[in-house]
C-alpha cells in the first residue's frame, strides 16, 4: 500500500538542512520571500548574510535572502510558514530551524511553530484579540515571547507546554499537543517521533540514513527533508506501524525499533466527516465502498484479506468498523475489500476543497496535446500530476500554498482547475502541490517530438548513452523505461521499438508480505505498477 509512483524531483524547490551550509538555518534554493518587514545590506558570502540576520535589531530576523550573483542580502522578520514564498533563479532561501520546528524542548517556552489548535481540537484566539476572552497575556506584556497570530506558544513557563486562548466562549484556554524534540516515547504510529533511540528490537545497530552500506535504499534525507532522517536514530518516513531503521548487519536489512507509547494524550486532529483534505489522513467519514463498488472489509478482520493494518498496530488512525481511512500515507483513503480475487482498492471521497477540482474521468486529449512544444506556454492538456506523482493544487485555490499565479493575474495563461501550466515562461509546464511540504514541482510531461519514427533494428544507428556511476542508487519514486521488440499477440506493431515507463519502489515496501514476501535482494531493483497498468511486456 505505500507504493510511490513518483519520478525524481526535477526541478522543483530544492530543500536541504545540511551542516555544510550554515549551522541552526534550512536552505531553499530559488525562492524568494515577500515581506514588508526586511533590511538590504551588501555581502560577500553567504556567512556574512547569516551574521547580518543573527545580529538584527530592527526586527526578530526569521531567515535571510543570499543573491551571489549581486552580493545582495535581504534580512526578514518572515518564513515560509508565515508569508507567501515567490520563485526566483539564483536566490538562496535560509530560515531558521528553530522558527520551523514543530516539535518542543523541555516546556516549550523557545517554541516558535505554527500550531494553533488544542489539544481538544478548539481553535486558538489571535494573541491580540480581546474576544470571545479579554487576555492578561498580550504581546504587549511579554513582548520577547512571539505571541504571532493564533500560534500556540508558552510565554508564562506552564508546566503542561505550549497553550493559547480559545475561541470557544466556554474555555477560556488550553494547553496545545506539541510533539516533544526528544521525548524517547511515540504517539500513534510513530510519525512524529524525533527522539534518539537507534537500536532495533533485536538489539542490531541502525545503520545511518545518509549511508548505503551495508544496505542500498531509497530513503535519502535530502530527498525527504520532511522526515527527519537525522544520523542513524529510528524514523516512520513510510507509514509503518512504528519506527524502524535499516541495520548495519549485513544479515538483517531492516527491523522495528521498541519505542515505548507515550502517557500523555497523543496530538488530536479536526476529523474530517464528509470529505477528504489532501491524501485523506483525517478522514473519518462513514463511506465503506471502493471505487468500483465493493464493500469494504472490516480493519479487525483477516478475511478474506490477512493484513497489518488493524486498529491495534495503528491505533490513532479512525480503523473502525470496515470504514475507508489512510493509516498509511496512501494518495487518498482505500480499503481492504469482501472479494477474495481483490485485496484493497481506493475509495471515492469527496474533495473537502472548495476550488474547483478536475473532472472524475476527465477526456483525454489527442496524444501530441499531452506533450509540450518549446517551454510549454501554450500547453493546454489535462495533465495534473507532477514528476513526483503529487497532485496539483488548484489555481484559484490558496490552500495548501498561498501564490499570485491565479486566472485573474495571468488571464491569457488558461489557469483552469489544477491543470498544469507555464504562466511566468518558466522551462516546462508545473503546478503548485497539494503537499503542504513541496510547494511546487514541474509536471509529468515529456517534450513533443516533431517527428516520431519507426525504428528499424536492423539498420538503425545506435546512441551512445552514459552510464550511471557505479553503485549508484535509484531513488524510490523515479520513473524507469523499459524498451524492446517482441512478440505482441496480436496487438499490432510487431516491427515498432516499445517502450513503457514504470516507478521504482523502494525494495523496503516491495518485499511486505502483501507484495513480494521478501523475494527482492539488496543487489536487484524493485519497479513496476502494483495498481496495475502497462508493464514491461505491454510497451
Amino acid at each position: 500500500m505505500d507504493l510511490f509512483t513518483a519520478a525524481l524531483w526535477f526541478g522543483a524547490l530544492l530543500c536541504t538542512v545540511s551542516a555544510s551550509d550554515i549551522e541552526g538555518y534550512s536552505k531553499t534554493e530559488g525562492a524568494w520571500i515577500l515581506s514588508l518587514q526586511k533590511r538590504r545590506y551588501t555581502v560577500n558570502t553567504v556567512a556574512e548574510c547569516a551574521a547580518k540576520c543573527n545580529a538584527e535589531t530592527a526586527f526578530e530576523c526569521k531567515s535571510f535572502i543570499y543573491v551571489g550573483k549581486d552580493q545582495e542580502c535581504w534580512t526578514t522578520e518572515a518564513n515560509s510558514k508565515t508569508e507567501m514564498v515567490l520563485r526566483r533563479n539564483s536566490t538562496l532561501l535560509y530560515e531558521k530551524k528553530e522558527f520551523l520546528l514543530e516539535c518542543v524542548n523541555g516546556l516549550g517556552i523557545d517554541y516558535r511553530g505554527t500550531r494553533s489548535i488544542t489539544k481538544s481540537g478548539k481553535t486558538c484566539q489571535q494573541w491580540e484579540a480581546r474576544s470571545p476572552h479579554i487576555p492578561n497575556i498580550t504581546p504587549q506584556s511579554h513582548p520577547q515571547a512571539n505571541l504571532v497570530s493564533n500560534h500556540c506558544r508558552n510565554p508564562d513557563a506552564d508546566p503542561g507546554g505550549p497553550w493559547c486562548y480559545t475561541m470557544d466562549k466556554a474555555t477560556r484556554w488550553e494547553n496545545c499537543n506539541v510533539p516533544s524534540c526528544t521525548e524517547e516515547c511515540m504517539h500513534c504510529s510513530g510519525e512524529d517521533y524525533r527522539g534518539k533511540i537507534s537500536t532495533t528490537e533485536s538489539g542490531f545497530t541502525c545503520q545511518r540514513w545518509d549511508s548505503q552500506k551495508p544496505h542500498n535504499h531509497g530513503y535519502i534525507p535530502s530527498a525527504l527533508p520532511d522526515k527527519y532522517l537525522e544520523e542513524n536514530y529510528c524514523r516512520n518516513p513510510d507509514g509503518e506501524s512504528r519506527p524502524w531503521c535499516f541495520t548495519t548487519s549485513p544479515s538483517k536489512r531492516w527491523e522495528m525499533c521498541s519505542i515505548p507509547r507515550c502517557a500523555s494524550e497523543p496530538p488530536s486532529i479536526v476529523p474530517e466527516l464528509t470529505c477528504a483534505s489532501g491524501e485523506g489522513t483525517n478522514y473519518r467519514g462513514t463511506i465503506a465502498v471502493t471505487e468500483s463498488g465493493k464493500t469494504c472489509q472490516s480493519w479487525s478482520s483477516q478475511t478474506p484479506h490477512k493484513h497489518s493494518r488493524t486498529p491495534e498496530n495503528f491505533p490513532c488512525k479512525g480503523l473502525d468498523g470496515n470504514y475507508c481511512r489512510n493509516p498509511d500515507n496512501e494518495r487518498q483513503p482505500w480499503c481492504y475489500t469482501s472479494d477474495p480475487n481483490t485485496r484493497w482498492e481506493y475509495c471515492r471521497v469527496p474533495s473537502c476543497s472548495n476550488a474547483p477540482g478536475p473532472p472524475d474521468e476527465p477526456v483525454i486529449p489527442p496524444e501530441e496535446e499531452n506533450c509540450y512544444e518549446g517551454d510549454g506556454s501554450s500547453y493546454r492538456g489535462v495533465t495534473s500530476e507532477t514528476v513526483s506523482g503529487k497532485k496539483c493544487q488548484a489555481w484559484s485555490s490558496m490552500s495548501p500554498h498561498r501564490h499570485n499565479k491565479t486566472p485573474q493575474s495571468f488571464p491569457l495563461a488558461d489557469l483552469k482547475m489544477n491543470l498544469c501550466r507555464n504562466p511566468d515562461g518558466d522551462r516546462a509546464p508545473w503546478c503548485y502541490t497539494i503537499d503542504p511540504s513541496v510547494r511546487w514541482e514541474y509536471c509529468k510531461l515529456d517534450k513533443c517530438s516533431s517527428s516520431a519514427p519507426i525504428i528499424d533494428p536492423a539498420t538503425s544507428p545506435t546512441d551512445t548513452q552514459t552510464s550511471p556511476e557505479p553503485d549508484y542508487i535509484v531513488p524510490s519514486r523515479a520513473k524507469c523505461y523499459v524498451t524492446g521488440w517482441g512478440e505482441t499477440q496480436g496487438t499490432g506493431g510487431n516491427d515498432a521499438l516499445k517502450m513503457t515507463g514504470f516507478p521504482v519502489i523502494e525494495n523496503k515496501v516491495c518485499n511486505r508480505p502483501s507484495y513480494l514476501n521478501g523475494r527482492v535482494k539488496d543487489h536487484e531493483m524493485c519497479a513496476g505498477n502494483i495498481e496495475g497498468g502497462t508493464d514491461s511486456c505491454q510497451g
